[in-house]
């Protein structure tokens, strides 16, 4: 199943993609997209029911983050062999983690806001597992039973926010409209293997990142058994898995993003985002 959520910011309402690609309202059905409504019961009592006596959803509809009440996003640096390479950095021995805030959480087609004080604003085409049972101490051969599902994330980054300033990367990955996801949440089921996906960004129609799930250092049921081990994730919960080459970042002569750029990505079967850029008033 592709799930979503569509309305105005703050008042999106929960929807499914019927076998057409119709985008049909799920509110009289569910409240919204998290929760329990994650777990393998709820997304297959979602499955039981027959889209075509759903509402239709009017085309042009604002779409948000495709899961509600995310209570973290954790992030993996350098989960690419060939990113790590272009970063300058050596691939860490364990997964190296870092949080986004959720306040940077938005829609996939939402303006993406240049802060103030950027220079170094780039983008990081990802792969995003949402978290559907609460897991803790689970081993890597049962991980994927906890996973609800996948979505298209970009990991919008400021670089001298990250690199240049004291601290931690956190501050250069969490200012607001940094953590774009969606459109959809595609339900563990029709995701056949999560470790053989195209992935691809343009920026202004030239493909910069052009890569595949295959390459990942550490593959979803590691980060998901590894995490666990540490936390407990909950319902809802993103991980948002690396990035592969070809960020500004990594360039022989950087190009940042700018006002007025276009950021287009997908990743084969998770759907597509198109975002603008905008400065911040």
């Amino acid at each position: 199943m592709k799930l979503f959520r569509h309305g105005l910011i703050g008042a999106e309402k929960p929807g499914m993609l019927d076998d057409q690609g119709v985008m049909r309202d799920l509110s009289g059905q569910v409240s919204d997209i998290g929760g329990a409504v994650l777990s393998d019961d709820g997304l297959s009592a979602i499955g039981s029911l027959d889209p075509t006596s759903l509402p239709v959803v009017p085309e042009g509809t604002r779409l948000g983050a495709p899961v509600a009440g995310i209570g973290k996003m954790i992030c993996i640096g350098l989960n690419y062999a060939d990113h790590a390479a272009e970063s300058g950095a050596q691939v860490p021995p364990e997964p190296l983690i870092f949080m986004k805030a959720t306040s940077a959480i938005q829609g996939p087609n939402d303006p993406i806001v240049i802060p103030r004080g950027s220079e170094k604003t780039d983008w990081e085409i990802e792969l995003g597992i949402v978290i559907g049972t609460p897991a803790k101490y689970v081993s890597e051969k049962d991980a994927l039973d906890y996973v609800a599902g996948y979505v298209l994330a970009n990991d919008v980054s400021e670089r001298s926010f990250q690199t240049e300033r004291t601290g931690q990367w956190t501050k250069g990955k969490s200012c607001d409209s940094f953590g774009p996801l969606g459109p959809y949440l595609v339900t563990r089921d029709a995701v056949v293997d999560p470790q053989n996906l195209a992935m691809k960004l343009s920026v202004n129609g030239e493909v910069m990142q052009n890569g595949s799930t295959s390459t990942m250092v550490f593959g979803v049921a590691k980060l998901v058994s590894y995490l666990s081990q540490f936390m407990t994730l909950h319902p809802g919960d993103v991980i948002s898995t690396g990035t592969p080459p070809g960020v500004a970042m990594g360039m022989q002569t950087p190009r940042y993003l700018r006002p007025g750029d276009v950021v287009e990505l997908e990743i084969e079967g998770l759907g597509r985002q198109r975002a603008e850029l905008v400065a911040d008033s």
